[in-house]
């Protein structure tokens, strides 16, 4: 379900942005020191929070290659990343980095809201949405943690590779009428409270 719900925001996102899906920018699929550039201590900062005190490599390994949910651009604007939160994007590692950046990144989506959501989360999912992902993220949680820097990470760089704001919406907002007959309308309702 969680897959089916992404496809259609996605698709109601193009539709009422008339935009197109772009290729994956080369600076977020392995974001390391080069890629960050001035960001470059912020994002040292979180991973060291979210990892106790680690210190992030300056190169990714080619393991650690990651994607998005749509990055995407409309006709006259610079392109920018849209991502589909589900509830495993919302929990206390996300919360923690917001405490980094929450005054100094543009972003297009409440982030109260985001904030408030990861805070209330009490209980972490278990099986593969938690495992050990090693060696940036080793241990217990280590898929929660991988996935809140990841998400911080989506939304400090694309600002400084000339991207608009990262575009988030959760799958709370829409789920109720994303399949509805007055889907388009309410997403265009919810879009233009955002950008």
């Amino acid at each position: 379900m969680a897959r089916e719900l992404e496809r259609a925001v996605v698709a109601l996102v193009l539709d009422i942005l008339d935009a197109e899906l772009v290729p994956m920018p080369g600076w977020l699929i392995r974001p390391g020191k080069a890629e960050c550039g001035g960001q470059w201590p912020l994002v040292q900062e979180i991973y060291a929070d979210l990892a106790g005190g680690m210190v992030l490599p300056d190169v990714m390994r080619a393991v650690e290659r990651r994607d998005v949910d749509a990055p995407l651009q409309r006709p006259g604007e610079p392109p920018r990343i849209l991502e589909v939160d589900e509830k495993q994007h919302f929990n206390h590692y996300r919360a923690r980095t917001f405490d980094f950046y929450e005054d100094t990144v543009p972003l297009a989506f409440p982030f109260a809201e985001w904030r408030a959501r990861s805070e209330q989360k009490t209980r972490l999912e278990g099986g593969g949405f938690g495992v050990a992902k090693p060696p940036l993220f080793p241990g217990d949680e280590g898929r929660h943690r991988q996935r809140a820097f990841r998400d911080a990470l989506c939304d400090i760089l694309p600002p400084n590779h000339g991207f608009l704001p990262t575009l988030r919406i959760a799958d709370f907002e829409v789920k109720a009428w994303v399949f509805g007959p007055k889907a388009r309308e309410q997403m265009a309702e919810l879009l233009a409270s955002r950008l």
